[in-house]
């Protein structure tokens, strides 16, 4: 027969292990959770982003003749709420012209839901790559900006979500 000492050095490492090994973390009641997270980080703007940015770009029902879909989503970091009537730019090297031109710029406004969606000329690529630009800039929130690159020069839409930092 096997005989278990336990000493106070035996029971501290034991329950080191098991917490080391996330056993207590299967919200079983009454046992410790890990710590998570306060809440939704915020959104960095990306490197490249503001290249060929204009101030204040007309809000458009649509950029050009269209076939391309801009969409994506508006949040408050921290808690994650969606937030509606923000504006956000879009502008693109497209079939119709080039990222610095104003054809190629226009803005549009989240819904209700935080939700955008804006129908562009299709995007090309420009320096060997298909991206689009978004940039959220209107001063209730810190300003982002975004440069998603596309995975193919034939997809027909790109999404890009924002987590925006109050001012």
């Amino acid at each position: 027969m096997t005989i278990v000492v336990i000493s106070r050095r035996n029971l501290l490492a034991a329950g080191g292990s098991v917490l080391a090994t996330g056993l207590l973390a299967s919200g079983a009641p009454g046992l410790l959770l890990p710590v998570r997270a306060g809440g939704l980080a915020p959104t960095e703007s990306m490197t490249g982003g503001a290249n060929n940015y204009r101030k204040g770009a007309p809000i458009v029902e649509r950029i050009g003749k269209g076939g391309f879909w801009m969409s994506g989503t508006v949040r408050r970091a921290g808690d994650g709420a969606p937030l509606a009537g923000q504006r956000i730019q879009i502008w693109a090297h497209t079939v119709e012209g080039q990222e610095h031109e104003p054809q190629s710029h226009g803005a549009t406004l989240t819904d209700k839901d935080g939700a955008f969606r804006l129908e562009m000329p299709q995007i090309i690529p420009i320096f060997g790559q298909p991206h689009g630009h978004l940039a959220y800039d209107s001063g209730e929130f810190k300003t982002v900006f975004l440069r998603p690159i596309m995975r193919s020069a034939k997809d027909t839409s790109l999404e890009a979500h924002f987590v925006l930092q109050p001012v």
